[in-house]
């Protein structure tokens, strides 16, 4: 009952990495052999080439599974794919350079031909990976390589997977069936439902791949039969624990007094050496930020004083351990409604019904009255939030974290104190999710996700994709 297609799948990428470095570097060769009309500095004939750049591939591809791009987690994670490909393309060029140094006769032609194959084998790795990402999606339309499960469990958490993993086309698996009670609700009715293990195996009439659980049993027995069923048959077994929020962000498995295993699962990802990574980078980063910006600051903080009233916004808000610090804004808010809560302003202006609206709809309206014209083109440009990298650089808040709010609305929030375990941020994942277009429910839990997740590579694509979206004005 094994599922072989992630095997299947992992050999044709083997096999379409190793032709996409060979036609990078034979690409390399050419372009500069052939096109580059300079002279090259060494006579190196394509085969003598070819022969000593085949001999290294197998220790790229042990590179490239080394750090992870042959699991089975990194198919949906994109960006994360783009990384590590840029990443093991560059350490591989390192290599073939290192051991063109240390041979009797040279192996390359030309200083630039490693160069040339770098920018060629990352291209034509993007390229063939999405290709095979396709043709893979495509054979699931077909039922093939699917992934089949049969989820057990009477809990919420059982529903929310099979709803979850419906999508066969796109995510590979299939939900055969589940084995649970009452409690499990689903927008599928297709999906077959059994009281009893036993009763679901006898009855299915597919092999299973997977099996999920997501309750254990006061029946020990009852949790047995299921753990050596899967492994009687070599079906992978997945457990879903009771109480998620202990298992997610950054876990650690060791010995407790060398004798006792335990799970240590801290409150946030961001601890020992990525804090100090994290602060280093804010410093320097924020750092030229400040001069590089230092005259739109300027030239802006001229025009609120034509506007008329305070050039800045500021308010008490909250950051890492519940700490309170000043955030600066440049005000977009009329002189009128400036430093008041929305609640206030709405009452000032006459307008109290605004209220509702605006908390229902992700604490914004169209046309908020309350907004002036620079006010409004501040916010749209995303030019307003500069004065906070004065915040950064006094180590108030870092440039990716969750929103800095106000107490009065975080109090609200029963997870706050997971969410105040790392410095608040000038951008975030809620920001980049959708901006002010999803509630404060969702933003939270984008804040909750980034703080119990947090790595350096996930800073870095906030970032990219927070210049995306300020670039598109949305």
């Amino acid at each position: 009952m094994k599922n072989n297609s992630s095997l299947i799948y992992n050999f044709f990428l083997v096999v379409g990495d190793v032709l996409a470095l060979v036609l990078a570097f034979v690409g390399a060769y050419l372009i500069r052999a052939h096109v580059n009309a300079a002279p090259v500095a060494h006579t190196v004939h394509i085969k003598t080439y070819l022969d000593v750049f085949v001999a290294l591939l197998p220790f790229w591809i042990i590179l490239f599974a080394l750090i992870g791009l042959y699991n089975s987690t990194i198919y949906e994670k994109r960006f994360n794919e783009l990384g590590l490909l840029l990443t093991g393309s560059f350490i591989g060029m390192l290599f073939v350079v290192f051991w063109n140094y240390l041979s009797l006769t040279p192996i390359l032609p030309a200083k630039l031909v490693p160069i040339y194959g770098f920018g060629l084998a990352f291209v034509f790795l993007v390229i063939f990976r999405n290709f095979a990402r396709l043709i893979r999606t495509r054979l699931f339309t077909y039922r093939i390589g699917l992934n089949r499960v049969l989820i057990i469990g009477n809990t919420v958490m059982s529903g929310e997977l099979v709803n979850s993993l419906f999508d066969s086309r796109r995510y590979g698996y299939e939900v055969l069936a589940v084995v649970g009670g009452k409690q499990v609700t689903s927008k599928h009715p297709g999906v077959s439902l059994y009281n009893r293990f036993r009763e679901a195996i006898e009855k299915i009439n597919a092999p299973i791949n997977t099996i999920v659980q997501t309750e254990l049993y006061a029946d020990e027995a009852r949790n047995r039969e299921i753990l050596e069923y899967a492994q009687t048959n070599h079906i992978a077994y997945r457990f879903v624990p009771g109480n998620t929020e202990l298992f997610v962000g950054n876990i650690d498995v060791e010995l407790f007094r060398n004798s006792v295993p335990v799970i240590a699962v801290h409150q946030t990802a961001l601890i020992g050496w990525g804090r100090i990574v994290k602060r280093l980078f804010d410093l320097l980063v924020g750092g030229v930020l400040l001069i590089v910006t230092s005259p739109f600051i300027l030239v802006v903080a001229i025009a609120e004083l034509f506007n008329g009233g305070e050039v800045f916004f500021r308010q008490t808000r909250l950051t890492r351990f519940n700490d309170e610090f000043r955030v600066f804004k440049f005000r977009t808010l009329k002189k009128a409604y400036n430093n008041l809560s929305p609640e206030d302003g709405f009452t000032k202006m006459g307008k109290p019904e605004l209220i509702k609206q605006y908390r229902e709809n992700g604490d914004q309206i169209p046309n908020d009255p309350r907004f002036s014209k620079l006010g409004n083109f501040l916010r749209r440009s995303s030019l307003d939030e500069l004065p906070q990298l004065f915040n950064i650089v006094r180590g108030d808040i870092s440039l990716v974290g969750p929103r800095p709010l106000v107490p009065q609305e975080l109090s609200l929030y029963e997870k706050r104190h997971t969410i105040l375990s790392v410095k608040s941020g000038l951008t975030g994942l809620a920001q980049v999710s959708g901006r002010k277009s999803i509630s404060f429910e969702e933003r939270r839990k984008l804040d909750l996700y980034y703080v119990q997740n947090w790595t350096f590579w996930l800073d870095l694509i906030i970032i990219a994709k927070t210049i995306r979206v300020i670039l598109e004005g949305s």
